[in-house]
């Protein structure tokens, strides 16, 4: 673009260099990184963040029913695929050795590393 070039040592030669992004890609991460930070962390915009929402169960214990458990299941898948339809990118927390509030945490820091939230639940 610049028409940069170089004497090429082994014939002399007038070359043009090999340019790429990377100056440009690495100073636009470091811009987008600068401006969506604060003492919380890296908050992405959604077009940025890998995940813009969580559907997690929450309430279920050994004592429910699996026929609820069912329900929330195909409720859960429901909401999964109306999501994806529209264009979100989703990831659903079946994870059953672990309780709500553990899934909370792991999410939340999550989102505060990875994405930023705009009332989705997570």
């Amino acid at each position: 673009m610049f028409k940069i070039d170089f004497q090429d040592p082994v014939d002399g030669s007038s070359k043009f260099v090999y340019q790429n992004s990377w100056g440009l890609t690495t100073r636009t991460i470091g811009v987008m990184v600068m401006v969506h930070s604060d003492d919380h962390g890296l908050i992405l915009p959604p077009r940025v963040a890998p995940v813009q929402v969580v559907i997690m169960s929450c309430g279920l214990t050994s004592s429910t029913s699996q026929e609820v458990v069912n329900v929330v299941t195909l409720q859960k898948k429901y909401i999964y695929d109306q999501l994806i339809g529209g264009g979100i990118r989703v990831e659903c927390d079946d994870r059953e050795n672990r309780t709500s509030g553990w899934k909370f945490s792991y999410h939340e820091l999550r989102v505060s590393l990875y994405s930023y939230n705009q009332g989705s639940s997570t």
